[in-house]
């Protein structure tokens, strides 16, 4: 009798044992809208503001989405990750 329970709980306790090892993707899960949230706590009016915001100028952030745009246009060169160093590599 008791191996039959000890045969039946093994599984569930593997079960058990893979959610417990289970990597955390969701971490972070939310972190955005928390800043958000409390940052409009601390001020709600403050898109009202004619105040810039500081940090990036318009002439850096222009360029950047330049940048950005154009590295669609030509992506960079695909490598080939399977034979790194390899005979094939060359």
């Amino acid at each position: 009798m008791n191996t039959l329970i000890c045969r039946a709980a093994l599984p569930v306790l593997a079960m058990l044992a893979g959610c417990a090892t289970a990597p955390r993707y969701e971490a972070r899960f939310g972190d955005a809208v928390r800043q958000a949230r409390s940052a409009m706590t601390i001020d709600p009016q403050a898109g009202a503001t004619p105040d810039p915001v500081a940090g990036i100028d318009g002439q850096a952030a222009r360029d950047a989405m330049t940048r950005y745009q154009d590295s669609f246009k030509a992506p960079p060169p695909v490598v080939n990750v399977i034979n790194i160093g390899g005979p094939a590599a060359r």
